[in-house]
């Protein structure tokens, strides 16, 4: 059989493209901000993780160039070797202060840092502990490490400290958890998963991708969030959020630390975060420092939209924890049905992001949206008005020509 054969039969994306629904790629003709150009158009963008508003500040920028100017534009090799700058271990000395660890690692991607971080603590002989709405990544990471993986339902304390009891006593485990879940925007129960990693001798890692920046007083994160910042034993970040860059870290112990960045084939052999990604980083983390407020405001803004959604009848998920958190699901349940939503948005001038299948489960499509700190209450409740428009006449609308994707 043709390797390519696979490529050829796949028709989803043309299928797609012929409805008229095609979501993905759109281009950008403006920086990303809370309003920017799109395609030839003003679009009020709700699709950004982009929490802290910093892709566009001008120290930010500055920041940026002077790298550049100093540095070049890439580091021509791996951390290990040429491609460690000076800025890259003050960087690190800074965050790991902030986040009260002894060392951190910075890696070129989030996606990597989870690759890097996972594969190099854990092996064949070592257990992961895995929710199952946990980020793509921690899988991939799962399945290079060579662990033996074991999924629990998603934030289900008892099917957790099920699968625990069932792991050897000779075993090394690892709970491996996000902390603020991409998809549906809940928090972990840190409190539990403290608890029971101290009960079965288990270590504990939380993906605060979408924490960092967001929750905790001074964004610190989940632990903060929760006063157990000293139970969590790795943290994992990434630069693209509310860094306004390109990159990851892993916050631990100096041991940890120093054990990746000898045995981790992801950090070894990647080559290092270029001058001007890290400089951005690096100023980004100094205004969230100086500027703590911008994470209230963030947590503002989200309570407000969710208001002002449900104000407007569009359907939402709830959760017990999320009210703070800048990420708001809308439902749309079917594939179709989020991507025509998607579409009449985009050109009403409120750009979404659809999730559909595998993305997520069969029938329970969304359109997931997410909020910066500096977008206004004026702007939120433009961009509800055209959202609950949108479900009360177009799908409306749609649902009586397509019943069956009601």
């Amino acid at each position: 059989m043709d390797l390519f054969k696979k490529c050829e039969d796949y028709k989803r994306v043309e299928d797609i493209k012929e409805k008229g629904v095609y979501p993905y790629f759109h281009y950008l003709e403006s920086g990303q901000d809370i309003v920017v150009n799109m395609e030839g158009h003003r679009v009020i963008m709700i699709g950004s993780n982009n929490y802290l508003g910093l892709t566009s500040n001008p120290e930010v920028k500055e920041a940026v160039i002077k790298a550049v100017e100093k540095y070049g534009s890439g580091c021509s090799g791996s951390r290990f070797l040429n491609g460690t700058l000076d800025m890259h271990l003050e960087f690190e000395r800074e965050l790991a202060e902030f986040l009260h660890k002894e060392a951190v690692v910075c890696f070129p991607s989030g996606f990597q840092s989870n690759l890097g971080i996972i594969s190099a603590v854990c092996g064949r002989n070592d257990y992961i502990l895995c929710d199952k709405e946990n980020h793509a990544s921690i899988y991939d990471a799962c399945r290079l490490s060579y662990a033996k993986m074991l999924r629990y339902e998603h934030d289900d304390m008892q099917d957790l400290e099920e699968k625990l009891k069932s792991v050897p006593e000779d075993k090394g485990i690892l709970i491996v958890t996000d902390g603020v879940f991409s998809m549906g925007g809940d928090i972990c129960n840190l409190p539990e998963l403290v608890r029971l990693k101290k009960k079965y001798g288990a270590r504990l890692m939380v993906d605060d991708a979408h924490g960092f920046g967001v929750i905790g007083a001074c964004g610190r994160g989940t632990g903060e969030h929760f006063g157990l910042e000293d139970e969590v034993d790795i943290i994992m970040g990434t630069f693209s959020k509310s860094l306004a860059s390109l990159g990851g870290f892993m916050a631990t112990t100096k041991s940890v630390a120093e054990y990746v960045r000898h045995n981790s084939r992801p950090f070894i052999f990647a080559a290092s975060n270029p001058p001007a990604c890290i400089a951005a980083a690096l100023q980004s983390l100094r205004i969230l420092k100086r500027e703590p407020e911008r994470v209230q405001n963030l947590q503002n803004i989200a309570k407000f939209m969710r208001q002002e959604l449900k104000r407007n009848g569009v359907p939402i998920r709830e959760s017990q924890n999320n009210d703070i958190v800048p990420i708001i699901p809308i439902y749309t349940y079917t594939d179709l049905r989020t991507l025509y939503a998607a579409k009449v948005l985009f050109e009403k001038g409120v750009y979404v992001n659809p999730s559909i299948s595998p993305a997520v489960p069969v029938g329970e499509s969304i359109l997931r949206t997410s909020y910066t700190a500096t977008h206004t209450k004026e702007l939120m409740t433009e961009a509800a008005n055209i959202i609950g428009e949108t479900f009360r006449n177009e799908l409306v609308k749609f649902d009586k020509e397509n019943p069956e994707e009601k």
